[in-house]
């Protein structure tokens, strides 16, 4: 079981490196063909500075950072037991190629359903970039599941 002395836990911050490439290759897997995702002079006259990232891109940024990784060794838990369980984003800056991110994450709850077979990690990320700019929040529920 999940110690909820974790509750109000604040992860240690993790930054990570938006590159361009990385931002085309996201786009391309999910089937977004708006040129401002790969092409710069595109992405500059709709207003950005730089080929932009399309919307759910943060959640596979947020887990290249590490900082899911850290939390689970931090939790003591066992990767083959994780389930993603829930995942929502509110966005107030978008994020484009060249941008450094910084993830800051706290635990928020830890609760268990089914009598203890199901543990729930609730987890709120705030996002700024290297301007300062309030980037996103995120919120994420992990499962954890016992035999």
């Amino acid at each position: 079981m999940i110690d909820k002395k974790f509750i109000g836990y604040t992860q240690p911050p993790t930054l990570w490196d938006v590159e361009k490439g990385r931002i085309a290759f996201f786009a391309k897997v999910i089937g977004a063909k708006d040129p401002i995702y790969t092409d710069v002079e595109a992405a500059r006259a709709a207003g950005y500075r730089n080929v932009v990232a399309p919307p759910t891109f943060i959640f596979g940024a947020e887990g290249d950072s590490g900082a899911m990784m850290q939390l689970i060794e931090t939790l003591n838990i066992d990767l083959g037991k994780v389930l993603h369980g829930e995942q929502r984003f509110d966005y107030y800056a978008p994020v484009c190629a060249g941008d450094t991110l910084r993830f800051e994450s706290k635990i928020t709850d830890i609760y268990e359903k089914k009598g203890g077979a199901l543990e729930f990690i609730a987890k709120d990320t705030r996002v700024t970039n290297q301007l300062g700019e309030h980037v996103a929040d995120l919120h994420s529920v992990i499962v954890v599941r016992h035999a």
